[in-house]
């Protein structure tokens, strides 16, 4: 499948949804006292948590609805374990500040302690990042919930890390201004989370990825003191751009406590175009001629397969197949923004006149240039939103696939950056490589280890796994060239059908000079992947940056940089080695 060597490492164990946990880091176990003195700081008391023995924390601290210290079953629970039910720490209790001065508080004391620390947000993360692995304490920031400010004038949002996106938002929208991030976790992710994975989403190929629009950052590093980036300059040529460390560094160089972010002017509608093309190519041939044709009033440009829709279709009530007599093997989502031709005088009824208008301009220029498509042979059928509403259905078919996913069972998610003239090669592969090893026998009766999704990571008795339910989808950001590959498992995760996907992926992205993570970032599933995009003395930059940022290790360690395993590197063969065989 592949053209040259790739030179690999020997791999970490893996387990049946992704790697084993690497073993414990050198930290401290957390006592009484710690809690105790965690309860002081966040809540002005210590009478709960009291006990100066030095023991660790036993089960009879009382939980509260409005505590910040939380010890209790259910709250830890929650917050052990990310929302794919993929990746589950050991924490035994979490933080939730509601100020800097606390973060810092909580920080300093980790520090002086060795406590590990895994900063957490919305918790909707796909790599683990924002989960314990083992028992460190967690430092969950949904109390800065405040936007410090709206300007209109400059076109500026600041806000504590802990804003819902969704809520920052609306937010944005009263004031005549939008976030230029849209991500189908809207309504539970954080923008602290956001900032601090680098996060893609929906809107890329408009407004440009979140790093550019960043104008500062308040963060609190390891040892509890703050770094004041806070500016809300479009322009500041004053040396190192020091933010753009924590842009994307997953809390593993401070805590990002709040955010100054650009806002663009809001559209006064969007609209949406659901388009069938009669292959990947068509696809990209679409997206090539949208970017001429539509121009700056192209804010989206999706793209997913009909293995993807039929998944929707069987997985989501209430949906519909929006092209029922024309089932196409790929579909584009296009949407478009329009800001109104006037600005009216100002009344409700003037502004639901300029609204109609614009609604109706958008669908003219979706129509028309949906049949530019269909000329060229490059559209097999289409549908235009009727409404906002309708446009809004039109949309979540692409924006819910990864909720119907997770319902379908366990699943491989792989979030990778090529060329979009090849993105769609590697599903074609897999796909190959997966049929072959029904037609070997590979999979059947007694191969592997079949669980449900209830034990994702967890060894169960030896059982049957059908590699037949297996199905490889692709969907993702055309736009911007970036893929989600995905395997679905009903029957669980499997040491067996992981063997045949990874390194296979890795390998062939690395060969198609690609990253293995295009917005969702590292965390603890790619640590050890990180190699296949980044060559070995960027990796040695970036631990030497760990060591300078955080000396003790303690911001979320065993994410986002790998082992001291030596890894493969994109730059590197070994002489007359052999063709990889994958």
């Amino acid at each position: 499948f592949l053209s040259r060597a790739v030179r690999v490492a020997p791999r970490p164990g893996r387990g049946m949804g992704g790697p084993f946990p690497p073993p414990r880091g050198d930290y401290a176990t957390l006592t009484d006292t710690d809690v105790a003195y965690f309860r002081r700081v966040l809540e002005g008391s210590g009478e709960d948590g009291e006990g100066s023995s030095g023991g660790d924390v036993a089960g009879g601290v009382k939980p509260s609805s409005i505590s910040k210290v939380r010890v209790d079953a259910k709250s830890l629970a929650m917050a052990n374990e990310d929302w794919m039910k993929k990746y589950k720490g050991k924490s035994k209790v979490l933080l939730m500040p509601s100020s800097t001065t606390e973060v810092s508080l909580v920080l300093k004391y980790c520090n002086t302690r060795k406590l590990a620390v895994v900063p957490q947000g919305g918790n909707t993360g796909l790599v683990g990042g924002g989960v314990p692995v083992h028992d460190e304490v967690i430092l969950n920031l949904c109390n800065l919930n405040k936007i410090v400010k709206v300007d209109p004038s400059d076109g500026v949002l600041v806000a504590e890390a802990g804003v819902v996106l969704e809520d920052l938002e609306h937010a944005a929208n009263a004031h005549g201004l939008c976030v230029p991030l849209d991500l189908g976790a809207k309504g539970r992710c954080q923008i602290g989370g956001n900032v601090s994975t680098n996060a893609g989403g929906l809107r890329l190929v408009k407004y440009g990825s979140l790093r550019s629009s960043v104008l500062g950052l308040e963060v609190v590093l390891a040892d509890g003191r703050v770094l004041d980036l806070l500016r809300t300059l479009r322009k500041d040529n004053t040396g190192y751009d020091l933010k753009q460390l924590f842009i994307g560094g997953e809390g593993s160089l401070g805590v990002v406590t709040k955010v100054a972010i650009h806002a663009p002017p809001a559209a006064l509608v969007a609209n949406v175009a659901f388009i069938g093309v009669c292959s990947f190519s068509a696809a990209v041939g679409a997206m090539r001629l949208a970017k001429q044709v539509l121009g700056s009033n192209l804010s989206a440009f999706e793209f997913l397969d009909r293995t993807s829709l039929t998944l929707v279709l069987a997985q989501l009530k209430g949906t519909k197949d929006p092209l029922p007599f024309n089932k196409s093997p790929f579909y584009v989502v296009v949407e478009v923004t329009e800001a109104g031709d006037s600005a009216g005088d100002g009344s409700a009824v003037s502004q639901t006149k300029i609204k109609n208008a614009a609604l109706k301009k958008s669908k003219r220029r979706l129509a028309n240039f949906c049949e530019s498509l269909r000329k060229k042979n490059l559209a097999t059928d289409f549908v235009v939103g009727k409404d906002s509403k309708h446009a809004f259905v039109l949309w979540n078919l692409r924006e819910r696939i990864s909720l119907a996913l997770k319902h379908a069972g366990a699943v491989y998610k792989y979030d990778l950056s090529v060329s979009a003239d090849r993105m769609y090669e590697i599903v074609d592969l897999l796909r190959a490589k997966l049929a072959s090893a029904v037609t070997n026998g590979i999979g059947g009766p007694s191969f592997g280890t079949g669980v449900g999704t209830s034990g994702a990571n967890r060894t169960n008795s030896r059982s049957s796994f059908d590699f037949s339910q297996v199905s490889v989808m692709g969907y993702g950001h055309l736009g911007d060239g970036n893929l989600h590959l995905n395997v679905s498992s009903p029957a669980g995760y499997d040491p067996g059908l992981l063997a045949l996907i990874e390194p296979f992926v890795y390998v062939w992205t690395s060969e198609n000079k690609g990253s293995v993570s295009a917005e969702h970032g590292i965390g603890v599933q790619k640590r050890d992947e990180l190699g296949y995009s980044k060559p070995q003395l960027a990796i040695e930059l970036m631990k030497s940056l760990k060591n300078l940022f955080d000396p003790n290790g303690i911001l979320n360690p065993y994410k986002a940089l790998p082992r001291d395993t030596r890894l493969p590197r994109r730059d590197e063969k070994e002489p007359n080695a052999p063709r990889a065989k994958l």
